[in-house]
């Protein structure tokens, strides 16, 4: 009966971990193996017989007779006056099997050795999650909040997986309580030590993408095609979308009518504004559509510099730059291209960097991240709207402000 609390712990795996029984035939034959190491100095020369529906286990070490006196390997070799002890009949160079009770292991051995199937089960658990979330990175999964830390809020599944939800990969309006259901991708998965990190996100891109595919049936069925998305979390996205059947508007598709099938999409996303375009490999064409709302009067285009112009009319202008430069920034991630925005008639206007003698180049470098990259660009907007715009200062900008008008009026 002395093996009785380490059977009993072979059912519990079985039945509490759903361990298929080779697969705990072979960590329990492991472990033992381990442990007949640590005793005898050799594992080769034994067998183990384990039945682990019932609880049964033998261990059998095998030796070779030998004369008394002539016993070098004892873990190997086995003195005929010994052997005689089991059999009587054994002579000189048979083989002898000896049955090794759990007991002559030693208690120690005993309860490290239950420590060990308690870890290379926990083990085995942690590579078939990591194996399983591994396969579901980029799709979609919704887990519960279990508890919500300054930077992370910590997810638990169905199954009890622990599901890692960062700061920074959460919408900026985003805002849990304990036991929320909430959906992400699972961005990445990791081991870290034994022990695997599953991360999800809801700020990439691709999260907006497998949305579309989840409530937009053409998008699932794989007759609309999404070619590309970029984001701004919580703020503005741009999808790209494309159609091989003439008879099917992708645009309207995906929008549905009066916005009914992207709403949920939005409302999900913390009220954020998706544009959603046609794609077409007409450039100019794709870089206009790219800047909506705003209407192009035309492009120009240098696709060595992956740069592009547009020309707007002037009440146009703001439209495409976008609250905070975000439809310019957008366009031009959503295209590959940078593109810059002129007025119609604006020809005699300057490029800020030619005033880099005077204006430092942080603060050029900051209009341009908000699509503005001339002097016009900046005399034509309120001082109030570019300090919400960028990140200077109302001193900064009116002496920006001064040194343009000095070269206008001159």
């Amino acid at each position: 009966m002395e093996n009785l609390a380490l059977i009993e712990s072979f059912s519990e795996f079985k039945d509490d971990k759903l361990i298929d029984r080779v697969t705990l035939m072979a960590i329990l034959e492991d472990v033992f193996r381990n442990a007949l190491k640590k005793k005898f100095g050799d594992d080769d020369n034994f067998d183990i017989i384990i039945n682990p529906d019932k609880g049964d286990l033998e261990i059998w070490r095998n030796r070779i007779v030998v004369a008394d006196g002539d016993v070098e390997e004892p873990n190997q070799e086995i003195s005929l006056s010994e052997a005689r002890k089991i059999e009587p009949d054994f002579e000189v160079g048979e083989d002898v099997s000896e049955e090794v009770k759990l007991i002559d292991l030693g208690r120690r051995a005993i309860l490290a050795l239950r420590q060990n199937l308690i870890s290379k089960i926990h083990e085995h658990d942690n590579t078939n999650i990591f194996k399983q979330f591994k396969d579901l990175e980029g799709d979609i999964y919704t887990a519960e909040v279990h508890h919500i830390r300054h930077r992370a809020v910590i997810l638990l599944d169905d199954e009890g997986n622990e599901i890692i939800l960062p700061k920074d990969k959460q919408i900026p309006s985003d805002f849990f309580r304990k036991g929320d259901n909430v959906r992400g991708i699972i961005d990445s998965v990791e081991l870290k030590g034994n022990k695997p990190a599953i991360i999800m996100s809801r700020t990439s891109p691709k999260f907006l993408e497998k949305l579309f595919e989840s409530e937009i049936p053409e998008v699932f069925d794989g007759l609309i095609t999404i070619k590309n998305v970029v984001r701004i979390p919580g703020e503005k996205a741009k999808v790209a979308v494309d159609s091989y059947d003439d008879r099917i508007d992708p645009v309207g598709a995906c929008v549905g009518m009066k916005g009914s099938r992207i709403h949920g999409i939005v409302r999900e996303l913390g009220n954020e504004n998706i544009d959603v375009i046609n794609f077409t490999s007409n450039l100019q064409l794709y870089i206009t559509r790219a800047l909506s709302p705003a209407r192009v009067t035309s492009i120009k285009i240098d696709e060595e510099n992956k740069r592009a112009e547009a020309i707007l009319k002037p009440e146009e202008v703001s439209k495409a730059i976008g609250r905070g430069g975000h439809n310019i920034r957008l366009a031009g991630q959503l295209t590959g291209y940078e593109i810059d925005v002129f007025r119609e008639g604006a020809e005699e206007d300057v490029e800020l960097t030619e005033f880099s003698d005077e204006i430092e180049g942080w603060v050029i470098e900051e209009f341009s991240k908000v699509g503005m990259d001339t002097a016009k660009s900046v005399l034509e907007q309120d001082v109030a709207d570019l300090v919400k715009r960028t990140d200077l200062e109302e001193e900064t900008i009116l002496d920006v402000i001064r040194i343009l008008k000095e070269e206008f009026e001159d």
